[in-house]
């Protein structure tokens, strides 16, 4: 799958801000079957991002590894196929 490098984050927990340790992602909002359409996101030379879909504030921190979340667990795993 073409896309399955971009990190992709979810927000099922309703947070307000979660950092995120890439400044290009995936958002789907709430896990499926609930999430809303995947929004590629780039924060270019700003920090922070607010998804126009969920209205969730994404704020990158570069202490965090690509694929990680503050709070944890808001990665979610694309399935392949």
């Amino acid at each position: 799958m073409a896309g399955s490098s971009i990190p992709h984050f979810h927000n099922d927990a309703g947070h307000t801000i979660i950092e995120v340790g890439a400044s290009e992602f995936m958002c789907v909002g709430a896990n499926p079957p609930f999430d809303h359409p995947h929004e590629f996101l780039d924060m270019g030379d700003e920090d922070e991002i607010v998804c126009p879909y969920c209205s969730t504030l994404f704020r990158y921190n570069p202490q965090l590894e690509t694929t990680c979340t503050r709070p944890d667990n808001c990665v979610y795993a694309v399935e392949a196929g």
